[in-house]
């Protein structure tokens, strides 16, 4: 008898792998290609009056580990989403809270112009918050209104009315070359100082989705037996929007609006490990990385030497996949 190893375990033992194997494709290879030999020599003897060296570590480095967390929060955002409301369309960026994100952000930067990074971060988190709570607000009241595809055109509309403001607001108080990062995702215009902002705000996201993984498996199952089994919905309800609430804001905060990854990501996760969440969380979080990781990459070799905006290459995935799921699925939920 041949002893197999789960998919799940085979995704999380080989992260380590994957992650440093695409670092190192994102470092080496874009606009200018760079030599193993210089890297090394980045890394370990670094020389400021050496333009490569720069590339690397304030450039290369910071862009190829942000898009690698990005990834993994807004994937895990999704999974969450999904599970949670047994809503297969669910994400960030279908539901309009990237939208409300950039909407807060901007209203941030015009009635005070002077915000640090940490307050841009906590606007960002306000806005996300407030459009989860509009776009299932409205839905709740509804007839139907939390079906998937009426939540899906819900969440759309909610979205792009917020993203037009955003840019009317933007355009009124000339501003839309400071707010421009934050509408198309730009991860070549990474900031270390803000990664590490943001990070204490992503872990306590990462460990509550981690801690009701558990009760979001017995939630998929709906929550009259969630109930039953005597789970606090209520509380793993909370607990659920606060994750996604705070690592989809810190995303947002970090690069900008990013469609699709955490629509597409936690489907392939659930495909490959089964229903339980315990393993489809983690799972998601290392394929959302190394997705949009690569993605990235993509991004720089498709229309070589110039770059294109990685929302372009997840948008040329994510609409197929996003049609897909509605012609196999219909209005059905999970």
């Amino acid at each position: 008898m041949r002893f197999k190893i789960p998919v799940h375990l085979l995704i999380l033992w080989s992260a380590p792998v994957m992650v440093v194997l695409i670092m190192l494709l994102s470092i080496l290879y874009g606009a200018k290609n760079i030599s193993l030999n210089t890297l090394s020599e980045a890394v370990f003897h670094f020389d400021p009056t050496e333009v490569n060296h720069q590339i690397i570590m304030q450039s290369r480095i910071p862009r190829a580990a942000g898009a690698l967390l990005i990834g993994a929060f807004l994937a895990i955002s999704g999974a969450l989403m999904q599970g949670m409301t047994r809503n297969y369309l669910a994400s960030p960026s279908l539901m309009g809270i990237s939208d409300g994100s950039v909407f807060a952000v901007t209203l941030g930067m015009i009635i005070l112009p002077g915000s640090s990074s940490l307050e841009l971060i906590g606007y960002s988190l306000i806005g996300s918050a407030l459009s989860m709570v509009i776009v299932f607000g409205l839905a709740s009241l509804m007839p139907g209104g939390l079906s998937p595809v009426r939540l899906a055109i819900l969440g759309t509309v909610i979205g792009t009315f917020l993203s037009s403001a955003s840019a009317a607001a933007a355009a009124y108080f000339q501003i839309s070359q400071n707010i421009s990062f934050w509408y198309n995702a730009r991860l070549h215009q990474m900031d270390p100082a803000l990664i590490k902002l943001a990070m204490p705000f992503a872990v306590v996201g990462i460990v509550l989705a981690l801690s009701i993984s558990k009760s979001v498996t017995i939630m998929s199952l709906g929550e009259d037996i969630a109930t039953s089994l005597g789970q606090r919905t209520f509380w793993v309800k909370c607990a659920a929007i606060a994750s996604v609430v705070l690592l989809t804001g810190i995303a947002v905060a970090i690069a900008g609006k990013i469609g699709f990854v955490g629509l597409i990501i936690p489907h392939i996760a659930r495909f490959l490990t089964g229903t339980d969440y315990k393993w489809i969380i983690p799972c998601a979080g290392v394929l959302g990385g190394c997705f949009l990781a690569l993605c990235d990459i993509l991004s720089r070799l498709l229309n070589y030497p110039l770059e294109m905006p990685v929302g372009v290459v997840t948008g040329i995935i994510g609409v197929p996949f996003f049609l897909y799921l509605i012609r196999t699925k219909g209005g059905r939920r999970i």
